[in-house]
C-alpha cells in the first residue's frame, strides 16, 4: 500500500496504512540444503573454485541470463534524487508513458524527458502536491493522476480536477488510478469508483452495495472481463463487468497473523493492490503475495521462495513477470523462478538474488540460488512503486527514483 513513508516505523502494525548495474564480478550458487553444488557444469568462458560449503564461479553474461531462466535481470542501475532534479526524494509511483517517465513524489509530479527532469506542482494544475498514483490511457492519450486531494487528467498539456465537490468521485484521497479503454478506476479512502469518460458518469462501490467490511480500498485493476479490487479487510472484491455482480476473495482460515492451510485462497484480508496480466491475478498483502489463476491459488512468502519481504507495498506484472514492491527491496517472479533486487547498509552497491525455484516445496532437482554483486544497485531498499518496459526498470523508493537496464 502506498501512503507517505512514516509508514515504515509501523509496518508491523495492522493499522498502519502505508503509501507511499554494472555487473560485478562472481556470483555463488548455493544448494538449498547448503551443501556443495557440483552437478552444473561450469560456462566454458568461467572460472569455478571449490570451497568447503559452496562454489564461486565468474560467469557470463548468458550463464547470468540462463541461471534466471526466462526472468528478465536488470543491471547498470541509475539513481535519481532532488541532486537530480526531482522536487523530493520520497517517490510514491512511477510509470513509463511513451518516451516519458513520470515519477509521483510528495512535492509534485516530476517527468523524466530526453536526459532532464521538468516538474509540476499545485502551481501548475495538480489537486494535490502528494501525487500517489499514475496511469495512461491508450484510448484518449490522457494521463490519469491520483494524488492525496483528488484525481487529475493531464491532456494537451492542462490538468482537470476532479474530487467530491465537482463530480461523484468516492473520496478525494486516492490511492490507486487504472486505465481501461474509455473507463477509468479509482481505489480511495472512502471506496472504488468506476468513470466513463464517454458518458462522464461515475459508478461508486462501498460497503453499501459491495460485499465490502469498510469502504477503505487501496487497489484497483482489471482483465478477463472484470475489476479486481484491493479492500481493507474484505481481500479481493471481483466485479464482473457484464453481468455487474459481485464476489469477493478472502482467507478462509480467517487467521491474521499465519496462513493456517496454505493455497486454500487469497493469504489475508489486509490487500494492499491487484494486477492482472497473462491469466493470472496477483494480489499482494502486508503477509505475503497471492497468485490466482482462475481456479487455484497459491501463495508465497518471504520463508518459502524468492520474495523480499511479507510486506508489500504494491504489484506491477508486465506479461508473465510480476514485480513485488516490498519493505526490504524489489522482488520479480513469474511463479518458476526469482530476481530480487536489494540495496546495501552501508553503501550505494547492492546484489541481485536468483532463485530458479518458484516454492521450496516444489519437487526441482536442481535447487540454486544464485547472488550477483550490483554496483551500484537500487536507491533503496522501500519500494513503492515500479514499472518496466522492454528494456528498462523504473523504481520508486524512499530514497528517489531508480532505472536498472535490462542484461542481454
Amino acid at each position: 500500500m502506498k501512503k507517505p513513508p512514516r509508514a515504515h516505523l509501523l509496518k508491523y502494525a495492522i493499522g498502519a496504512i502505508v503509501i507511499i548495474g554494472i555487473v560485478s564480478t562472481g556470483f555463488v550458487l548455493v544448494k538449498k540444503s547448503g551443501n556443495v553444488q557440483n552437478s552444473r557444469k561450469a560456462d566454458k568462458d568461467a572460472v569455478s573454485a571449490k570451497t568447503q560449503d559452496q562454489e564461486i564461479k565468474i560467469p557470463s553474461s548468458s550463464s547470468l541470463i540462463k541461471e534466471a531462466k526466462a526472468m528478465p535481470v536488470y543491471g547498470h542501475w541509475r539513481n535519481f534524487t532532488t541532486k537530480d532534479g526531482l522536487l523530493n526524494d520520497h517517490v510514491y509511483t512511477v510509470r513509463i508513458v511513451g518516451d516519458s517517465v513520470l515519477a509521483g513524489t510528495h512535492d509534485g509530479l516530476a517527468v523524466y524527458s530526453k536526459g532532464r527532469w521538468h516538474t509540476y506542482t499545485t502551481k501548475d494544475g495538480l489537486a494535490h502536491n502528494g501525487v500517489v498514483s499514475i496511469d495512461y490511457s491508450k484510448t484518449t492519450g490522457d494521463v490519469w493522476i491520483g494524488t492525496l486531494g483528488g484525481l487529475n487528467r493531464w491532456s494537451g498539456g492542462k490538468f482537470e480536477t476532479f474530487n467530491q465537490f465537482n463530480s461523484g468521485m468516492p473520496n478525494d484521497l486516492v490511492y490507486c488510478v487504472y486505465c481501461d479503454g474509455k473507463d477509468i478506476w479509482v481505489a480511495t479512502g472512502g471506496g472504488a469508483g468506476h468513470y466513463d469518460t464517454f458518458s462522464k458518469q461515475w459508478e461508486i462501490f462501498t460497503e453499501q452495495n459491495a460485499p465490502m467490511h469498510e469502504p477503505w480500498t487501496y487497489g484497483v485493476s482489471t482483465g478477463n472481463g472484470k475489476a479486481y479490487i484491493a479492500a481493507w479487510g474484505g481481500g479481493v472484491i471481483e466485479y464482473n463487468l457484464k453481468t455487474r455482480k459481485f464476489r469477493d476473495y478472502t482467507d478462509p482460515d480467517g487467521f491474521m497473523e499465519i496462513d493456517l492451510q496454505p493455497d486454500d485462497g487469497v493469504i489475508h484480508d489486509i490487500t494492499t493492490a491487484t494486477t492482472y496480466s497473462d491469466s493470472i491475478l496477483w494480489v499482494s498483502t502486508y503477509f505475503g503475495l497471492s497468485r490466482y489463476d482462475g481456479k487455484n491459488w497459491r501463495g508465497y512468502f518471504d520463508m518459502n521462495s524468492g520474495l523480499a519481504s511479507n510486506f508489500i507495498n504494491f504489484v506491477r506484472a508486465v506479461g508473465p513477470v510480476v514485480f513485488i514492491c516490498c519493505d526490504n527491496g524489489l522482488s520479480s517472479t513469474d511463479g518458476k523462478s526469482w530476481v530480487t533486487y536489494k540495496k546495501n547498509d552501508n553503501n550505494s552497491d547492492g546484489k541481485a538474488i536468483i532463485k530458479n525455484f518458484g516454492r521450496k516445496d516444489e519437487n526441482n532437482t536442481d535447487t540454486l540460488t544464485t547472488v550477483l554483486p550490483l554496483s551500484p544497485s537500487i536507491a533503496h531498499n522501500f519500494i513503492i512503486g515500479v514499472d518496466a518496459d522492454e528494456n528498462y526498470l523504473w523504481v520508486a523508493t524512499e530514497k528517489g527514483v531508480s532505472c536498472g537496464e535490462r542484461l542481454r
